[in-house]
């Protein structure tokens, strides 16, 4: 009968009921607690329970989410280790994390710890997506220069990827690209054009 079998719980005193906080109660759902669980620990209404989650920000779960993040610990700790990998590797934010989970950003967080994570600050993030645009950059000049060598056209490596000719020009010259003389940086003696 699970849940609907508990035994209703002692009424809480004023004192009890200001002690137990939306933050605190948000925090321990999202740790897996049941809604009843907190009823029964806390000793609050079924109702107020209810409500002061939701004026915490507490993202619900289905009954069948909370099943399956309560029997199986090791796809709660497969999920800490993807949401730390996106963290990590590729400079997602901690909102990123909770969207990529379909849960809070509290909750993202304490996935990210949980599977040994290191929460960054904002300067840190931007440094990181800095840096991470830079070697993109980088790769993409060094590929239109191989491309450029092997007979591409400036025209026709800014039409393939969406570029200005004057960002390829400058992609170029960054990636140390030797220009072909001809007006235009044509295609170069003895190339044929694809047919």
């Amino acid at each position: 009968m699970g849940d609907r079998c508990m035994t209703s719980s002692p009424p809480a005193t004023p004192e009890a009921n200001k002690a137990v906080t939306p933050e605190t109660l948000r925090e321990q759902y999202e740790s897996g607690a049941t809604v009843q669980e907190l009823v029964a620990a806390s000793g609050l209404s079924y109702g107020t329970v209810l409500n002061r989650l939701r004026s915490a920000g507490t993202v619900m779960r289905t009954s069948w989410q909370t099943r399956r993040m309560r029997q199986d610990p090791q796809a709660r700790r497969r999920l800490a280790a993807q949401l730390r990998a996106l963290y990590e590797q590729h400079g997602a934010t901690l909102a990123e994390l909770a969207a990529a989970a379909s849960v809070t950003k509290r909750a993202a967080r304490r996935l990210l710890i949980e599977a040994g994570g290191t929460p960054r600050t904002a300067q840190e993030t931007l440094r990181i997506r800095a840096a991470k645009r830079a070697a993109e950059r980088h790769r993409l000049a060094v590929s239109l220069r191989k491309r450029y060598q092997a007979g591409a056209t400036v025209p026709e490596l800014a039409a393939d990827c969406g570029y200005s000719e004057a960002t390829i020009y400058r992609l170029l010259h960054q990636a140390g690209t030797r220009m072909r003389p001809q007006q235009n940086h044509g295609r170069p003696l003895g190339v044929r054009r694809r047919p």
